[in-house]
């Protein structure tokens, strides 16, 4: 399991732009999103990197939480 800090992330579709990159990588990743915390929680067996990679390819510049 892995926590990110998505500090552009404010709203759904944003949270629905967030999960659906995430779900490119892992379609089976269960993904978890907190708007008020900016935080998305992944639980997936895709590498940490890519997952973050593939966030900010999406527009969504992240950070280890």
């Amino acid at each position: 399991m892995m926590k990110l800090k998505v500090p552009k992330m404010t709203c759904g579709h944003c949270a629905s732009t967030v999960t659906t990159a995430i779900k490119t990588v892992d379609a089976d990743a269960n993904v978890e999103i907190d708007l008020a915390e900016q935080q998305v929680t992944i639980e997936s067996h895709a590498d940490a990197d890519t997952l973050a990679a593939v966030l900010v390819e999406a527009g969504y510049p992240n950070e280890s939480v």
